[in-house]
């Protein structure tokens, strides 16, 4: 008898069901993957998640392969050309964000050692596990994601908000918001045993 798969309901379409099988939720400790998900979660503001996964590749190509050292380097030139990039969100705010937070984010690996030892701080280390049952039940931003949003517009980083610092919270595993019902809960869950050994 074939069981079906139960995932969190906004899986449905060939781009979102792998992307939360393999990535979403997953305590990421990749300080370029952390820049790749910067990038991609403040393009994604004000329009759906899917939009973003169909343009992540062509975003990929445009910021150098999200490496934060060439992308802080983009001048006024690169701009403009990637005004002119059909293929990705022309919007001239996000993509002027994003170079500004290149910059930043080189600052933070200078004075933490990583971004990614920076960002783990906020909650001790450990992923927050929630137990939500439905999908109205998760949330859109949280205490912690207001802290960290405070703490990177004071170092210099734009388009991180409550509500997006909580998405990238959600999509890098500082936070499990899978349902309960869905299989990647359970399977992330029993992976945090590991994490202290990194």
């Amino acid at each position: 008898m074939n069981v079906e798969i139960q995932r969190c309901s906004w899986a449905k379409t060939n781009l979102s069901i792998p992307y939360h099988d393999t990535e979403w939720g997953v305590p990421l400790f990749d300080d370029q993957k952390w820049f790749e998900f910067l990038i991609l979660d403040a393009f994604q503001a004000g329009l759906t998640w899917e939009l973003i996964l169909t343009r992540r590749p062509h975003l990929r190509l445009a910021f150098a392969d999200f490496n934060p050292q060439t992308v802080a380097q983009f001048d006024a030139a690169r701009v403009e050309m990637l005004m002119q990039d059909a293929n990705i969100i022309r919007n001239r705010l996000k993509i002027e964000a994003g170079i500004k937070n290149a910059r930043a984010f080189l600052k933070v690996q200078n004075d933490y050692g990583s971004f990614s030892r920076y960002i783990w701080a906020f909650v001790d280390g450990s992923p927050i596990v929630n137990h939500w049952q439905q999908p109205t039940e998760v949330p859109a931003t949280s205490r912690e994601a207001e802290i960290i949003s405070k703490d990177l517009k004071q170092k210099g980083f734009s388009f991180v908000g409550p509500t997006i610092c909580y998405a990238i919270m959600q999509s890098a595993g500082l936070v499990n918001d899978h349902l309960l019902s869905c299989f990647r809960h359970a399977e992330i869950s029993a992976g945090y045993s590991s994490l202290n050994g990194r």
